[in-house]
C-alpha cells in the first residue's frame, strides 16, 4: 500500500497549529491560516502613519525653510514606520506546503499581497533529510523540514517552517501530523525532537 493510499484510509487531522490540513488528489495540502484582523490592520496603520509625517515633514520644509530639525525628524519616523511596516507584512506572509506523492515533490509556498514576491521552491521527497518538533521561546511548537539544495558539489542545508504556533495542547496531534511527514519524506523512525 502507498503512503497516499494510506492517507485516504486514514484520515488527516484538519488542523493543527496555523495550519488547515487536506488531502486532494494525491497530495496533501497545508495552508496557514489568514492572519487575525488587528494583525492585519498594523502594517496599513504604520504605512498611514508614515504618510503623515511625511506630509508634515515637506509642509514644515516649505513653510519654515530655515528650520530643519523637527522635518528631519518626522522624515525618519516616516522612513522607520514603512520599514516597520515591511517587517510586519513580511511576518503575516501566509505559508503553504504540498506533498505531491506522484511526484514525490515538496513544494514550499511563501504567499505575499504582492504576486511578485510570491516564493515558490520545489524539493524532491530524497532531498529531505529531517522532520523535527522544535519548541518556540513562546511555549508554542513547529514543525521544521530540512533538505539539501543545490548542485551535488555544493550542497547545502536549508529549512523551513511548514506548521507554527502548535499549543501544548495539541501534542497528539502534533505528533500524527509529523509521523505522516516524516513517513512520507521516507526517514527513518526516531522519536519527534523538541527543545
Amino acid at each position: 500500500m502507498s503512503f497516499a493510499d494510506a492517507l485516504v484510509e486514514n484520515r488527516i487531522p484538519p488542523r493543527v497549529g496555523d495550519v488547515r490540513l487536506r488531502y486532494d488528489e494525491g497530495r496533501m495540502v497545508g495552508e496557514s491560516l489568514p492572519p487575525a484582523l488587528g494583525q492585519r490592520l498594523i502594517p496599513e496603520l504604520c504605512l498611514l502613519l508614515a504618510a503623515a509625517c511625511g506630509v508634515g515633514s515637506l509642509a514644515l520644509l516649505i513653510l519654515t525653510p530655515s528650520h530643519y530639525g523637527t522635518p528631519a525628524v518626522l522624515a525618519l519616523a516616516a522612513a522607520a514606520l514603512v520599514g516597520y511596516a515591511l517587517r510586519q507584512e513580511a511576518h503575516l506572509g501566509r505559508r503553504r506546503f504540498v506533498l505531491h506523492f506522484a511526484t514525490e515533490t515538496l513544494r514550499l509556498e511563501r504567499l505575499s499581497w504582492a504576486p511578485s514576491a510570491t516564493r515558490t521552491e520545489t524539493i524532491s521527497f530524497n532531498d529531505v533529510t529531517a522532520v523535527q518538533v522544535i519548541q518556540r521561546p513562546s511555549g508554542h511548537y513547529a514543525i521544521i523540514v530540512t533538505w539539501q539544495a543545490g548542485p551535488p558539489e555544493h550542497r547545502e542545508e536549508r529549512r523551513a517552517a511548514v506548521v507554527e504556533q502548535v499549543r501544548p495542547h495539541e501534542a497528539e496531534t502534533l505528533h500524527r501530523v509529523w509521523r505522516m511527514l516524516h513517513n512520507a519524506f521516507g526517514l527513518k523512525a526516531s522519536a519527534p525532537e523538541s527543545g
